[in-house]
């Protein structure tokens, strides 16, 4: 039962830092630091938003709409944690 718990405490820590990766890309484009000329982080972050969609997309029906700020990745690593947390207290 434990490696089960450490797997899955793994796997939320790695989406937690995709879901980061996925937000300083996209700040990067919207302050011009990189252009969208660049290929690769395009490429990248199309990638990582095709994979974070389905679990943004649910929260962000949710959330009020707030004009330009996208409050879901916030959400969702919050809810991340909190998964963290409670599979921290069960392993205990």
């Amino acid at each position: 039962m434990d490696a089960l718990i450490g797997i899955i405490y793994m796997i939320a820590q790695t989406l937690s830092m995709i879901v980061i990766v996925w937000f300083v890309i996209g700040l990067l484009f919207a302050f011009n630091v990189v252009n969208h000329s660049n290929r690769f982080m395009v490429e990248l972050y199309n990638s990582i938003d095709r994979l974070l969609s389905p679990l943004l997309n649910p929260i962000r029906k949710i959330l009020p709409n707030t004009g330009s700020i996208d409050f879901s990745p916030l959400v969702l690593i919050l809810v991340i944690n909190a998964i963290l947390i409670i599979l921290q207290d069960v392993a205990n």
